[in-house]
């Protein structure tokens, strides 16, 4: 069922959406990424498209959006999104060049289906940014946090069962995340853990309203108590200075 502000998933964006574009900001090196497997695609469908991040700007982009919340956050040099879902995507069969997702197919209600349209309106590649499951609670917020992480290692799909979705072979390649990634996924914080004190950065991840506010609350507090006293600088603080990190993100891309 949609929620209020139209959210499909099982997110609720017009609670947790509210400062998603200040902090969920296209990081280039990921961007370079995602338009190196588009190709020279010019018409591009990005589904799941939220406030617009990693659209690239030199194609015919079209995109789709259910959280009014989201569609409110873009940019104004962006199209307008079309309000709807993966399930039922309103276009032709092979419609556009490419198709493209990010950070959305985890939130889906019904994955498989959403796969099948993306592979049905798509004449080339569908490209899908999202995370290995398998690696989600190796990151280091797990010692702090483990119901966050267990709820995104919940979350997404294994790449078996999204190349199943889209009955087509699909290669899956580790993303590099820089220090300074200017999205703030989880991961994106791996060398700046005080990023994690900031309820609003903590909200722009939706993993975090998957647990009560007491639960994160003690979580942050074991996390503050860790950088106060050293420990987190102990175990990790060698991730300050390091320049790129390998987690969980991957880009999964299916050419035919």
């Amino acid at each position: 069922m949609r929620k209020p502000d139209g959210s499909a998933g099982d997110a609720n964006y017009g609670e947790i959406g509210r400062n998603y574009s200040a902090y969920r900001q296209p990081e280039p090196a990921i961007e370079a990424m995602i338009r190196g497997a588009l190709r020279d695609s010019n018409t591009v469908l990005n589904v799941g498209a939220g406030a617009g991040s990693y659209e690239p700007r030199d194609r015919a982009v079209t995109a789709l959006e259910p959280s009014a919340s989201m569609r409110a956050q873009r940019p104004a040099d962006l199209p307008e999104a079309i309000d709807g879902v993966a399930e039922r995507l309103p276009f032709a069969d092979k419609s556009f060049d490419a198709v493209m997702a990010t950070f959305t197919i985890h939130q889906w209600p019904d994955l498989e289906a959403g796969l099948a349209e993306m592979r049905r309106v798509a004449r080339g590649p569908v490209v899908i940014l999202t995370c290995d499951p398998a690696q989600v609670q190796d990151f280091w917020l797990n010692d702090y946090a483990p119901a966050v992480l267990a709820a995104e290692a919940r979350r997404y799909p294994t790449f078996d069962r999204i190349r199943a979705g889209l009955g087509r072979p699909a290669e899956s390649m580790a993303v590099p995340i820089p220090l300074d990634c200017r999205d703030g996924f989880n991961e994106a914080y791996y060398g700046r853990p005080e990023m994690f004190l900031d309820e609003k950065a903590r909200l722009s991840c939706s993993a975090w309203s998957f647990v009560a506010p007491t639960v994160a609350a003690q979580y942050i507090g074991a996390l503050q108590a860790a950088l106060v006293n050293g420990e987190w600088d102990r175990r990790h603080g060698t991730l300050r200075s390091q320049p790129i990190f390998f987690g969980s993100l991957y880009l999964v891309i299916s050419d035919t």
